[in-house]
Protein backbone atom coordinates (compact mmCIF):
# COMPACT_ATOMS: atom_id res chain seq x y z
CA UNK A 1 0.00 0.00 0.00
CA UNK A 2 1.31 3.39 -0.75
CA UNK A 3 2.40 5.49 2.19
CA UNK A 4 1.87 9.38 2.87
CA UNK A 5 4.07 11.77 3.85
CA UNK A 6 2.79 15.55 4.93
CA UNK A 7 5.48 17.67 4.78
CA UNK A 8 5.40 21.16 6.20
CA UNK A 9 7.10 24.41 4.58
CA UNK A 10 7.10 22.34 1.50
CA UNK A 11 6.93 25.45 -1.38
CA UNK A 12 10.31 25.73 -1.12
CA UNK A 13 14.14 25.10 -0.23
CA UNK A 14 14.60 21.97 1.61
CA UNK A 15 11.47 21.26 1.82
CA UNK A 16 10.14 21.43 -1.76
CA UNK A 17 13.50 19.22 -2.88
CA UNK A 18 12.09 16.53 -0.27
CA UNK A 19 8.32 17.26 -1.07
CA UNK A 20 10.45 15.78 -4.96
CA UNK A 21 12.73 13.15 -3.44
CA UNK A 22 9.82 11.58 -1.64
CA UNK A 23 7.43 11.26 -4.67
CA UNK A 24 10.07 9.80 -6.50
CA UNK A 25 10.79 7.16 -4.06
CA UNK A 26 6.45 6.74 -4.37
CA UNK A 27 5.25 8.35 -1.70
CA UNK A 28 1.98 10.14 -1.98
CA UNK A 29 2.71 13.59 -0.91
CA UNK A 30 0.72 16.37 0.97
CA UNK A 31 2.58 19.79 0.73
CA UNK A 32 1.86 22.54 3.00
CA UNK A 33 2.74 26.08 2.71
CA UNK A 34 1.54 29.17 4.48
CA UNK A 35 1.79 31.97 1.88
CA UNK A 36 3.32 30.75 -1.31
CA UNK A 37 0.82 29.25 -2.95
CA UNK A 38 1.69 30.04 -6.64
CA UNK A 39 5.17 27.80 -5.36
CA UNK A 40 3.38 25.13 -3.99
CA UNK A 41 0.65 24.93 -6.97
CA UNK A 42 3.68 24.78 -9.10
CA UNK A 43 5.86 21.98 -7.33
CA UNK A 44 2.42 20.35 -7.13
CA UNK A 45 2.34 20.24 -11.12
CA UNK A 46 6.01 19.13 -11.55
CA UNK A 47 5.71 16.13 -9.10
CA UNK A 48 2.31 15.29 -11.13
CA UNK A 49 3.79 15.64 -14.38
CA UNK A 50 6.07 12.91 -12.71
CA UNK A 51 3.58 10.44 -11.92
CA UNK A 52 3.13 11.10 -8.53
CA UNK A 53 0.20 11.83 -6.19
CA UNK A 54 0.26 15.16 -4.55
CA UNK A 55 -2.36 17.20 -2.56
CA UNK A 56 -1.80 20.91 -1.57
CA UNK A 57 -2.98 22.12 2.32
CA UNK A 58 -2.52 25.20 3.31
CA UNK A 59 -1.76 26.30 7.08
CA UNK A 60 -0.49 29.04 9.27
CA UNK A 61 1.46 26.17 11.65
CA UNK A 62 1.21 28.87 14.22
CA UNK A 63 -2.28 28.44 14.37
CA UNK A 64 -3.34 25.15 16.15
CA UNK A 65 -7.24 25.36 14.31
CA UNK A 66 -5.57 25.75 10.91
CA UNK A 67 -3.49 22.79 11.90
CA UNK A 68 -5.76 20.56 12.98
CA UNK A 69 -7.99 21.34 9.96
CA UNK A 70 -4.80 20.84 7.90
CA UNK A 71 -4.44 17.21 9.17
CA UNK A 72 -7.82 16.45 9.05
CA UNK A 73 -8.15 17.35 4.99
CA UNK A 74 -4.94 15.10 4.48
CA UNK A 75 -6.46 11.97 6.14
CA UNK A 76 -10.02 12.96 4.73
CA UNK A 77 -8.06 12.76 0.96
CA UNK A 78 -5.54 9.40 1.54
CA UNK A 79 -7.30 8.12 4.54
CA UNK A 80 -4.05 7.44 6.18
CA UNK A 81 -0.59 9.37 7.23
CA UNK A 82 2.33 7.36 7.84
CA UNK A 83 5.03 10.19 7.68
CA UNK A 84 5.01 14.21 9.36
CA UNK A 85 7.90 16.31 8.55
CA UNK A 86 8.18 19.08 10.21
CA UNK A 87 10.27 21.68 8.36
CA UNK A 88 8.42 25.14 8.09
CA UNK A 89 10.78 27.70 9.78
CA UNK A 90 11.39 31.43 10.16
CA UNK A 91 14.34 32.95 11.05
CA UNK A 92 15.80 36.25 12.45
CA UNK A 93 19.18 37.73 12.36
CA UNK A 94 20.42 40.39 15.24
CA UNK A 95 20.82 41.37 18.60
CA UNK A 96 18.95 39.60 20.75
CA UNK A 97 18.30 43.43 23.00
CA UNK A 98 17.05 44.93 19.40
CA UNK A 99 14.74 42.03 18.93
CA UNK A 100 10.72 43.16 18.66
CA UNK A 101 8.88 41.25 20.90
CA UNK A 102 6.31 40.56 18.36
CA UNK A 103 9.44 39.25 16.04
CA UNK A 104 10.50 36.61 19.11
CA UNK A 105 6.85 35.27 19.83
CA UNK A 106 5.77 34.92 15.62
CA UNK A 107 9.39 32.47 15.16
CA UNK A 108 9.13 30.60 18.44
CA UNK A 109 5.29 30.02 17.22
CA UNK A 110 6.52 28.95 13.55
CA UNK A 111 9.76 27.30 14.95
CA UNK A 112 8.44 25.78 18.00
CA UNK A 113 5.04 25.98 18.33
CA UNK A 114 4.22 24.47 15.01
CA UNK A 115 5.86 21.73 15.42
CA UNK A 116 3.78 20.67 18.48
CA UNK A 117 0.81 21.68 16.76
CA UNK A 118 1.24 19.41 13.44
CA UNK A 119 2.56 16.55 16.54
CA UNK A 120 -0.28 16.98 18.40
CA UNK A 121 -2.60 16.91 15.20
CA UNK A 122 -1.14 13.59 13.92
CA UNK A 123 -0.87 11.39 17.20
CA UNK A 124 -3.82 10.30 17.96
CA UNK A 125 -4.09 8.94 13.94
CA UNK A 126 -0.38 7.35 14.88
CA UNK A 127 -1.47 5.98 18.26
CA UNK A 128 -4.51 4.19 16.74
CA UNK A 129 -2.36 2.56 13.92
CA UNK A 130 0.55 1.42 16.33
CA UNK A 131 2.19 2.83 13.08
CA UNK A 132 4.21 6.03 12.21
CA UNK A 133 7.07 8.52 12.36
CA UNK A 134 7.39 11.97 13.13
CA UNK A 135 10.69 13.91 11.67
CA UNK A 136 11.30 17.27 12.65
CA UNK A 137 13.48 19.70 11.10
CA UNK A 138 16.14 21.29 13.71
CA UNK A 139 19.45 23.47 12.88
CA UNK A 140 23.04 23.09 14.15
CA UNK A 141 22.25 26.40 15.72
CA UNK A 142 20.05 24.64 18.43
CA UNK A 143 22.76 22.06 19.26
CA UNK A 144 25.70 25.01 19.62
CA UNK A 145 23.62 28.37 19.84
CA UNK A 146 24.72 31.09 17.09
CA UNK A 147 25.50 34.49 17.75
CA UNK A 148 22.50 37.03 16.80
CA UNK A 149 20.28 34.48 16.20
CA UNK A 150 19.07 33.70 19.74
CA UNK A 151 15.50 33.11 19.18
CA UNK A 152 16.43 30.45 15.91
CA UNK A 153 18.92 28.83 18.40
CA UNK A 154 16.52 28.69 21.10
CA UNK A 155 13.50 27.80 19.02
CA UNK A 156 15.53 24.85 17.31
CA UNK A 157 16.98 23.52 20.70
CA UNK A 158 13.38 23.56 21.59
CA UNK A 159 12.67 21.32 18.60
CA UNK A 160 15.50 18.92 19.69
CA UNK A 161 13.88 18.02 23.15
CA UNK A 162 11.01 17.74 22.13
CA UNK A 163 11.93 15.38 19.40
CA UNK A 164 13.82 13.16 22.20
CA UNK A 165 11.08 13.38 24.77
CA UNK A 166 8.18 12.25 22.31
CA UNK A 167 10.41 9.96 21.15
CA UNK A 168 10.65 7.97 24.48
CA UNK A 169 6.34 8.73 24.82
CA UNK A 170 5.53 7.22 21.69
CA UNK A 171 7.84 4.14 21.39
CA UNK A 172 5.80 2.03 23.09
CA UNK A 173 2.85 2.57 20.44
CA UNK A 174 5.71 1.90 17.53
CA UNK A 175 6.09 5.30 16.51
CA UNK A 176 9.70 6.86 15.89
CA UNK A 177 10.52 10.18 16.34
CA UNK A 178 14.06 11.92 14.94
CA UNK A 179 15.69 14.68 14.27
CA UNK A 180 17.82 16.05 11.04
CA UNK A 181 19.51 19.59 12.01
CA UNK A 182 21.08 20.31 9.51
CA UNK A 183 24.79 22.84 8.93
CA UNK A 184 25.21 25.90 6.30
CA UNK A 185 22.32 24.60 3.75
CA UNK A 186 22.13 26.70 0.40
CA UNK A 187 19.00 27.80 0.50
CA UNK A 188 16.59 31.19 0.44
CA UNK A 189 16.81 31.40 4.46
CA UNK A 190 20.63 32.25 4.01
CA UNK A 191 21.17 34.40 1.16
CA UNK A 192 21.67 36.94 3.44
CA UNK A 193 25.09 35.46 3.23
CA UNK A 194 27.99 37.46 1.30
CA UNK A 195 30.04 35.02 -0.58
CA UNK A 196 32.85 36.33 1.31
CA UNK A 197 30.91 34.59 4.37
CA UNK A 198 30.12 31.46 2.33
CA UNK A 199 33.82 30.85 1.50
CA UNK A 200 34.66 31.12 4.92
CA UNK A 201 31.97 28.86 6.18
CA UNK A 202 33.14 26.22 3.21
CA UNK A 203 37.11 26.86 4.41
CA UNK A 204 35.77 26.06 7.89
CA UNK A 205 33.97 22.79 6.66
CA UNK A 206 35.74 19.54 6.67
CA UNK A 207 34.11 18.37 3.42
CA UNK A 208 35.01 21.42 1.76
CA UNK A 209 31.98 22.24 0.65
CA UNK A 210 28.32 24.47 1.55
CA UNK A 211 25.23 21.86 1.88
CA UNK A 212 22.53 21.43 -0.43
CA UNK A 213 18.40 20.93 -0.09
CA UNK A 214 19.39 17.55 -1.12
CA UNK A 215 21.54 16.20 1.12
CA UNK A 216 19.41 17.24 3.61
CA UNK A 217 16.48 15.49 2.01
CA UNK A 218 18.36 12.79 1.73
CA UNK A 219 18.74 12.27 5.51
CA UNK A 220 14.78 12.87 6.09
CA UNK A 221 14.00 9.86 3.51
CA UNK A 222 16.77 7.78 5.48
CA UNK A 223 14.88 8.21 8.90
CA UNK A 224 11.62 7.49 7.08
CA UNK A 225 12.74 4.19 5.51
CA UNK A 226 13.06 0.83 6.78
CA UNK A 227 16.38 0.58 7.13
CA UNK A 228 15.78 3.37 10.15
CA UNK A 229 13.27 0.95 11.54
CA UNK A 230 15.50 0.99 15.15
CA UNK A 231 16.60 4.40 15.06
CA UNK A 232 14.22 6.89 17.17
CA UNK A 233 14.98 10.02 19.45
CA UNK A 234 18.39 10.87 17.24
CA UNK A 235 19.44 13.98 16.17
CA UNK A 236 21.48 13.08 12.55
CA UNK A 237 23.34 16.24 11.45
CA UNK A 238 24.14 16.78 7.89
CA UNK A 239 26.52 19.54 8.48
CA UNK A 240 29.64 18.51 6.65
CA UNK A 241 31.33 17.66 9.88
CA UNK A 242 30.95 21.97 10.74
CA UNK A 243 29.29 21.00 14.26
CA UNK A 244 30.93 17.83 15.67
Amino acid sequence: MQKTVLITGASRGIGAETARRFSAAGYAVALHYHRSEERALALAEELRGAGGEVLTVQADVGDWSQVRKMVDNVLDKFCQLDILICNAGVSWQGLLSEMPVEDWRRLCAVDLDGVFYCCKAVIPHFVARKAGKILTVSSMWGQTGGSCEAAYSAAKAGVIGLTKALAKELGPSGIAVNCVAPGVIATEMNQNLTPADLDALREETPLGRIGTAGDVAESLLFLASEGASFITGQVLAPNGGLVI
